[in-house]
């Protein structure tokens, strides 16, 4: 018996919608075809073409232009939120950076200035974005982000972001410790690698992507569809119980060491 997921009537905000190979409007297409209305956050002028044509077969959707570590301008965005929608039932953290130079060299030599970007952007937006958006939470509302497994495990070049994506996760169990009271659930999502524009900036990231598919227990890298679908299902009430859990969709990558003959 198939489970149908119907979000008629729900409301979500996604921030950091990039292009359609974002897996911000991966997880936003699956809410989209639920059923829920939604609302986007984008950094730059210069993605505003690209998210109009995204969401224009989409009635009732709406975008603003932001940036997520501005008080001020979150501040705005969720005024937004409260005008459009009255309540959130859904919140979709889909935002990271760090300088390419951080990305470039040695970990050991890190910046002041390239530490602080990497945390503010990457995960305190996280904490941020939640503190805005608590007084339209509904009760069981959910919050999702995304993370990566170098918050694990030391991945080449990918420095101080997998120190960025390891305190999105930290803050993620502490964010669901504080709103569990209202059983408003937070948590995170550990994608594999993903042809995506922030993949880019990862010096190697075409050996990386290669050697993911290589050596997961599926022998392919997981899809920007397959993080959608986690993302519903955390979304949405079947995901009802689970709260400040980093949970996976990588083919089964993290479980492997090296397979034999890679």
């Amino acid at each position: 018996m198939s489970v149908s997921i119907d979000l008629t009537g729900k409301t979500a905000l996604v921030m950091g919608v990039t292009n359609s190979r974002s897996l911000g409007w991966a997880i936003a297409e699956q809410l989209l075809k639920a059923g829920a209305r939604v609302g986007f956050l984008y950094q730059s002028e210069r993605l505003r073409a690209d998210l109009e044509k995204l969401t224009a077969p989409h009635p009732g959707t709406w975008i603003q232009e932001g940036d997520a570590t501005n008080e001020a301008q979150l501040a705005a965005l969720f005024e937004r939120a409260k005008t459009e929608f009255g309540t959130l039932d859904m919140l979709v953290h889909s935002i990271a950076f760090a300088p390419r130079g951080a990305m470039e060299g040695r970990f050991l030599d890190t910046t002041p200035e390239d530490w602080n970007t990497a945390l503010s952007v990457s995960a305190y937006t996280l904490v941020s974005a939640a503190r805005h958006a608590e007084p339209l939470l509904n009760p069981g509302a959910s919050i999702v982000s995304l993370t990566y497994h170098a918050s694990q495990q030391v991945v080449p070049k990918y420095n101080v972001m997998g120190v960025a994506k390891a305190a999105l996760e930290a803050a993620t169990r502490y964010l669901a410790a504080d709103f569990g009271e209202r059983e408003i659930r937070v948590n995170t999502i550990s994608a594999g690698p993903m042809r995506t524009v922030a993949a880019r900036s990862i010096p190697g990231f075409g050996t990386l992507y290669d050697k993911g598919a290589r050596n997961s227990a599926f022998g392919r890298n997981a899809t920007s569809e397959e993080v959608g679908k986690l993302a519903l299902f955390l979304l949405s009430d079947l995901g009802s119980g689970v709260t400040g859990q980093t949970m996976y969709v990588d083919a089964g990558l993290s479980i492997m060491t090296v397979k034999e003959g890679t």
